[in-house]
């Protein structure tokens, strides 16, 4: 991205509007690479093309059409070779925004839906384009298109004139497979519905609760609750605060023939149930903590670092010791910065516990980061022994 405060001066009469290709050079005016301009946006160009790639490409200088078609194809052939989809698993994320060279446009894929993020004005303008190159791909036969309205108006998108063409054709509902489980999933849920970011982390889950007793708190519809009772948890507890993705939680349970004695799924505030069942005494082998996004930028770090410090004494407290403590944070601010690490040590020292991180993990491999732009990397996923 091209912030505006690094443009000095914009060539061209009449100036570009916002859409337009546009070619960005540096002091000495030789060309650094193409893009596309926006007029009222902090993200002055989102750069596509390099110069290199452009004097090596027949098309050049930029051909939106043919670039959405390589980059999506690409991307298509990035995730077969990460296995994906497959029998097991048919819920991944396709394109990764800056990650797959297309900043603004996130594309999960969930069966044969395809869920379309769009936060960008280019993304709007060239939906079409977008939307022919996704139906290409022969297993998808839904696309459900998802603008990100606040973060489109920031990008001066005149979010009235955007139409939901989605409701007559994509269903409201899907049934997905992940690591071997079925979900269904609410389209018009959380960002694109489900969050497949998580697939790496619950497999890992799955892989240690054989014969653990299992806290998944912030458990949205029961990923990590259902990963842990399939692998063999004797008790299962999910808490979350949100009501239909506990009902969903409990579809899931009888979707995969679950016995419903080994997990139950809680309405309940994360922190008041923490507190209430330290009151009662009450202890499990593992504990997952997941919450929502605490920090959205690098102004509220200070106060949310006092909140996840806060949540992950409690979760310490309430894991048996030698026990253990899978903690996460999507906040972007937060994994950038590196302090997570040091939030827990903060609140192992509030619980009266010692930790030990046993693995580090992020986004799973189809979220791919691109090094130039290291603010792609979100997600912090630790998994701490806790004694």
């Amino acid at each position: 991205m091209v912030y505006s405060g690094a443009v000095d001066r914009i060539i061209g009469r009449p100036p570009p509007k916002t859409g337009d290709i546009v070619v960005v050079a540096d002091g000495t005016e030789k060309p650094i690479g193409w893009g596309l301009y926006n007029s009222v946006s902090m993200f002055c160009v989102r750069l596509m093309q390099f110069e290199d790639e452009a004097i090596s490409d027949s098309s050049f200088p930029l051909n939106m059409e043919k670039l959405l078609e390589t980059r999506i194809h690409a991307a298509v052939e990035l995730r077969r070779r990460l296995g994906l989809p497959s029998v097991h698993t048919n819920a991944y994320r396709l394109i990764n925004s800056e990650g797959d060279r297309l900043s603004g446009l996130i594309i999960d894929v969930f069966g044969d839906v395809a869920v379309v993020a769009s936060s960008a004005a280019w993304v709007e303008k060239y939906k079409s384009e977008i939307e022919a190159c996704i139906r290409k791909i022969d297993y998808i036969n839904y696309i459900n298109w998802r603008p990100s309205i606040d973060i489109l108006k920031e990008d001066g998108v005149d979010v009235s004139d955007l139409e939901d063409l989605n409701s007559s054709t994509c269903p409201e509902r899907t049934k997905i497979m992940e690591n071997g489980i079925v979900y269904t999933i609410s389209l018009n849920g959380q960002k694109t519905g489900f969050y497949a970011d998580q697939r790496e982390n619950r497999q890992c889950i799955s892989s240690i609760s054989d014969g653990q007793k299992v806290l998944d708190l912030c458990c949205y519809s029961g990923g990590f609750a259902l990963n842990a009772v399939t692998g063999g948890a004797l008790d299962v507890t999910g808490v979350d605060t949100s009501l239909p993705a506990l009902e969903l939680a409990k579809e899931n349970v009888v979707l995969n023939n679950i016995d419903p004695g080994r997990i139950s799924f809680l309405k309940q505030d994360a922190t008041k149930f923490m507190k209430n069942a330290l009151l009662r005494d009450e202890s499990w082998d593992i504990v997952i903590i997941d919450p929502p996004k605490m920090a959205p930028s690098k102004k509220v770090l200070h106060s949310a670092s006092g909140m996840y410090r806060s949540m992950n004494s409690l979760a310490m407290q309430l894991t048996k010791r030698g026990g253990l403590l899978m903690t996460c944070s999507c906040s972007g601010a937060v994994t950038q910065s590196g302090i997570f690490l040091r939030i827990l040590q903060g609140a192992a020292s509030m619980a009266g516990r010692k930790i030990t991180v046993l693995r580090q993990a992020g986004a799973a491999c189809d979220h791919p980061i691109d090094p130039s732009y290291p603010e792609g990397a979100y997600l912090s996923n630790v998994l701490l022994r806790v004694s």
